[in-house]
């Protein structure tokens, strides 16, 4: 096995992909290669991997969202095109459902990919994401979150064991080359 390359122009993004790297030293590369930094781990990943391939900056896929110009929020406004959260829209949503009231990622994603329909209707499918969440033993998690994913998949399979054990099996396994998913092998840190 191959131990884990210093992130440098000399890689291959091949090489590249095939290591977990952290969001700062892909931050720090894309400073050190004046190439833009803006945008999350992904983003970072596929902009360096196009680098090490072409020698080319690929620019930034997001573009600002403009704020929305939403003042008054009721049951029957419709969502606007290119939802974002707002303070207008948090105080609507607290006012109606209560002060535990929360933007989480399900119901953003829902927000985002919703619009025309009301916020009665949000009002509604915020009610089933949270009974959906209190119902489901497993938790989606992000692809970005690796770490996260990770120690739930660890403790899944060892309830014996303590986050430090945790920790050092995913220390071992981020330097390792291939995928960051838990396996039983990963126990070997312990030794």
């Amino acid at each position: 096995m191959m131990e884990r390359p210093i992130l440098n122009t000399q890689l291959d993004s091949k090489t590249f992909k095939e290591f977990y790297y952290l969001k700062e030293e892909l931050v720090n590369f894309c400073r050190e290669n004046n190439l833009p930094t803006s945008g999350g781990k992904i983003e970072l990943t596929e902009r360096i991997a196009y680098f090490l391939d072409t020698g080319k900056v690929l620019p930034p896929t997001k573009t600002k969202r403009k704020a929305s110009n939403i003042t008054v929020i009721t049951k029957d406004t419709e969502i606007e095109n290119n939802f974002v959260c707002s303070e207008t829209h948090r105080a609507f949503f607290k006012e109606q459902i209560g002060s535990s009231f929360s933007f989480n990622v399900a119901f953003q994603k829902w927000l985002k990919s919703n619009a025309g329909k009301t916020y009665r209707d949000a009002i509604d499918v915020y009610y089933k994401i949270l009974e959906e969440k209190k119902n489901s033993k497993v938790k989606k998690i992000d692809r970005q979150f690796e770490y996260n994913t990770y120690i739930r998949d660890f403790f899944a399979n060892n309830k014996e064991k303590n986050l430090d054990d945790a920790i050092k099996c995913w220390k071992y396994k981020k330097q390792l080359q291939g995928h960051n998913k838990y396996e039983k092998s990963d126990l070997v840190a312990l030794k």
